[in-house]
């Protein structure tokens, strides 16, 4: 059978080619699956790969495959289940079975691939200090911010969230985030100096600031958002002055601070989150319709750009795998 994967082979440009399948031989541990759909990182992929400097390579960040055989030590999943996995774009994955949580009954794959997404700020939800119902702030309402302030929504803080494009405050506002703003409430006395945590998913040096002057005394500021290119003429000693008086935690929303797996003396786990993730979004707790477009992967290309180029009202796509069929 062919394996074919979606390929970055120059800088702007995704292809879908042919690679090598893997071994003949499953391993006892190895699961294998039929990759139903995948999810582009519109952070982490684009800056760091489609942008990037070397070549040929192949890009991934979560799909959910449909298991099509396993090894001899393996008894808990079974070919025709559906489970959510860390892969590449590929149309057939491989890895041992730890790699893989199985769906909950009923949930969609197309719904269950953001699970990959909603780990990146349930990092930062499961080493806050802070604690509901306190005031959470949201700052970016890309699709990692969108779904970060459902969660801490959903987990009983006070979330208000900032972002300066029209289209994503609607979205928001459509999911159940009714205080929304164009930027950070800095003369608002309700608000300012009242928040507890800033979640930051912008990546932008002033969202920064502005999160620093928010917090409350002790606040926390998580840098959830990569800071990919320097957007502002700001001096250093604005933040740090912000930081000292206000005695603010800034520290790094870096979602692998986690284990990966569940481990004796340490409290939540990488995979325990996407099992968690997957079970909200099969509740409803989490709500991504309407947040993505799916397409063939034979579209890789038209996809990467226009999420390269903000076009399209979806701030997520998905690639259907199944259309290839």
């Amino acid at each position: 059978m062919q394996i074919y994967a979606v390929t970055f082979t120059c800088k702007e440009k995704a292809e879908l080619l042919p690679v090598d399948p893997p071994d003949e031989d499953l391993r006892p541990n190895d699961v294998t699956g039929r990759t139903l759909v995948s999810l582009i990182s519109p952070g982490t992929e684009i800056n760091g790969g489609y942008l990037g400097s070397t070549f040929p390579r192949l890009p991934g960040y979560a799909s959910v495959v449909e298991v099509t055989a396993v090894g001899a030590e393996v008894n808990d999943l079974a070919p025709g289940d559906c489970a959510f996995c860390q892969g590449r774009h590929q149309s057939l994955f491989r890895g041992a079975r730890e790699a893989f949580v199985p769906l909950p009954e009923g949930l969609e794959p197309e719904r269950a691939i953001f699970a990959r997404l909603m780990g990146v700020t349930m990092a930062t939800l499961t080493t806050t200090a802070a604690r509901p119902p306190e005031p959470v702030m949201v700052s970016g309402l890309g699709i990692v911010g969108l779904l970060g302030a459902q969660i801490f929504r959903a987990c009983g803080y006070d979330v208000f969230a900032c972002e300066p494009i029209g289209e994503r405050r609607d979205i928001a506002f459509r999911k159940g985030i009714h205080s929304v703003f164009e930027r950070a409430p800095l003369t608002d006395k309700a608000r300012a100096g009242r928040v507890g945590l800033a979640l930051e998913c912008s990546g932008h040096e002033q969202a920064v600031l502005d999160a620093c002057r928010m917090v409350r005394k002790r606040g926390e500021v998580a840098m959830v958002g990569v800071p990919w290119q320097r957007r502002t003429e700001l001096l250093a000693f604005d933040l740090l002055h912000v930081i000292f008086h206000k005695y603010v935690v800034l520290r790094s929303g870096w979602e692998w601070e986690l284990s990966r797996q569940p481990e004796d003396f340490r409290a939540n786990s990488i995979f325990g989150n996407y099992a968690a993730a997957l079970q909200w979004l099969a509740d409803g707790r989490v709500d991504v319709s309407g947040v993505y477009s799916r397409v063939s992967p034979s579209e890789a290309q038209q996809a990467y750009q226009d999420l390269l180029h903000h076009r399209g009202e979806e701030p997520a796509v998905v690639f259907d795998w199944r259309q290839l069929d």
